[in-house]
């Protein structure tokens, strides 16, 4: 799809439109939810950009970030209203691809020894910056789901992508032999 024009003005009063049309305010959950998962990606961007190149890591986000478009669609459609379009559907196994993932890497994994502090490498910063806000995402899901219809398919996903991000963040700080912190309770 070719974008031939960037700005259109129609949002100018606080409102823009849906999938199939409809007008909203951009303070609505909807547009939290779907706007929210767009700043996901865009930290996922910028994760990526930190990770080798064609490395199996950035493949797997630049994947993830594609789905995430259709996340989107899905959730920038008022499902009782407007049927969903092919691209609002997430693509065939994409849930389990990141439950295999999780189960892989945790096989590479050493043993967890306690709760972690987010940190270690920048590239494992940014997957727990990702993570928490994937985990916010699916907070804004949650909130619209329980006013609107949203696919089961996507809030599965993001929850399981949460996961995936936190075990990307801990197999980034392995590989670069960088020992992750661990919560030390301060109130002892």
């Amino acid at each position: 799809m070719k974008i031939t024009k960037v700005y259109t003005r129609g949002g100018d009063k606080g409102r823009t439109s849906l999938v199939g049309g409809q007008r909203v305010s951009k303070a609505s959950t909807r547009l939290e939810a779907y706007g929210t998962v767009d700043e996901l990606s865009a930290h996922l961007g910028l994760l990526a950009a930190m990770l080798p190149d064609d490395s199996h890591e950035q493949q797997m986000v630049v994947r993830i970030q594609n789905v995430l478009f259709n996340v989107c669609t899905n959730l920038a459609t008022d499902q009782d209203s407007t049927p969903l379009y092919p691209s609002a559907h997430l693509p065939e196994g994409e849930t389990e691809l990141l439950e295999h993932e999780v189960d892989t890497i945790m096989q590479e994994l050493p043993e967890a020894q306690g709760f972690i502090l987010p940190g270690g490498t920048r590239e494992a910063a940014q997957a727990h910056v990702c993570r928490t806000v994937c985990r916010r995402a699916e907070r804004c899901i949650v909130a619209l789901a329980e006013e609107a219809t949203v696919s089961a398919e996507v809030q599965q996903y993001v929850n399981r992508l949460s996961d995936y991000l936190f075990v990307l963040a801990k197999k980034l700080n392995f590989i670069q032999g960088k020992h992750e912190k661990l919560w030390q309770n301060a109130c002892k």
